[in-house]
């Protein structure tokens, strides 16, 4: 039997990180894998988290399953952080999930169950997992523009006419905030264009939520999620933790469906058995800890300031890359850098710069000069600029 299987396409992200463990020179720089780091380059445990940990483990009596939904409290906890209180609960179905990533994938089964011929329109580019797991569903995906590579900035007049093909039964992927891989957001104003034209079309819009709390603050962030939730019918919202909790390895994630009223037992129903057919029950030791944080006064406060110190970090780093890079090249082309928010931006170089700074400078990045900020830091910044402008970006 397993003769038949065929050999799949590499991860490249997972495959550069191999070739950069394999790299032996001592200042070499990691901007490749999107996990964010301190200063010295190290994945910390947030203070809040370490402190719910200790108390989860004096307090946890039972191992035992939570539900195939997940614990209600760590949904509940979830809608209110990303919809701010502003949708009726009446609306809300939601299952915690297997990251960020199992809550993509439930939405995309959802809306094929719902919808078996609907379309999924994606953002080009967008994050490479959103493609592959269309193209493992048999999904068909249709591209829409999204970043100008000349200005570094959202191709907004691009994206609505492309959006405008969208029809009933289709899904509209959108990035919530801090866009994978490009950092380019939209603007408010820009929301509601899209909300506009979601509503002429009768498109689902599907939120991937993955950073907030990286790019304005927390609520900042949740704008566009909050105005769609608001104004559509029906919207999907895929959720992680992995980020703003920094807890990447507990998988921890929610999907959230917000449906007219008369709908929601059916529609929570339809995920509890998504979740059934995938994985049964979902993990729930993540979930608990953030569950813990976000209802504990005490807790949740430490952990935003946290969550600022870290916003706030990679947008000096932001600020400092760009102003460098001005000074050496006495050019504005990189302001966008200064502009764009969360973990990434595109640099604009060419795959054979992108190449050049590896080899040449040690310095690692995905193909398309997608750049991890948060891999950067006081010390780093200026190397980097001084190989950028040394390969002739």
């Amino acid at each position: 039997m397993f003769s038949a299987l065929k050999p799949q396409p590499a991860d490249k992200i997972l495959a550069l990180m191999g070739q950069f463990k394999a790299d032996p020179r001592a200042d070499k720089i990691d901007l490749g894998v999107g996990v964010y780091k301190d200063a010295t380059g190290h994945t910390p445990i947030m203070r809040a988290v370490k402190t719910a940990e200790k108390l989860l483990w004096e307090a946890e009596t039972t191992k035992t399953y939570t539900g195939l939904a997940g614990d209600p409290a760590f949904n509940a906890a979830m809608a209110d952080l990303v919809l701010g209180g502003t949708v009726d609960a009446g609306r809300i179905s939601s299952v915690a999930t297997p990251g960020g990533t199992g809550a993509v994938r439930q939405a995309f089964e959802l809306a094929r169950m719902a919808a078996p011929q609907g379309r999924v329109f994606v953002s080009d580019p967008t994050w490479p997992n959103h493609l592959s797991i269309l193209k493992h569903l048999g999904m068909e995906a249709v591209p829409y523009r999204y970043f100008d590579a000349d200005t570094r900035a959202v191709d907004f007049a691009g994206m609505i006419a492309d959006l405008a093909a969208a029809r009933a039964g289709d899904i509209v992927l959108l990035h919530g905030c801090c866009h994978n891989p490009t950092g380019a957001n939209l603007t408010l104003p820009e929301w509601e264009e899209v909300a506009a034209l979601l509503e002429k079309t009768g498109a689902v819009p599907m939120i991937d939520i993955a950073y907030q709390g990286f790019g304005d603050g927390l609520d900042a962030d949740a704008a566009g999620v909050r105005l769609i939730a608001n104004r559509l019918p029906e919207v999907l919202i895929a959720a992680s933790c992995s980020k703003n909790f920094g807890i990447y390895r507990e998988r921890t994630g929610a999907l959230i469906a917000l449906s007219d009223p008369a709908r929601q037992e059916v529609t929570q129903g339809t995920l509890a058995y998504l979740n059934r057919q995938n994985y049964s029950f979902p993990p729930d030791h993540g979930a608990r800890l953030v569950t813990m944080i976000l209802t504990d006064p005490a807790l949740r406060a430490e952990w935003e300031a946290e969550l600022e110190e870290v916003r706030l970090g990679m947008l000096t780093l932001r600020e400092g890359l760009a102003t460098e890079l001005k000074r050496l090249s006495g050019s504005d082309r990189f302001g966008f850098l200064a502009q764009h928010r969360g973990m990434f931006s595109r640099l604009g170089a060419t795959p054979e710069q992108v190449e050049r700074l590896k080899t040449e400078h040690g310095i690692y990045m995905v193909g398309d000069s997608r750049l991890n900020i948060a891999g950067l830091n006081a010390t780093t910044v200026p190397i980097l600029a001084k190989a950028v402008i040394d390969v002739g970006v």
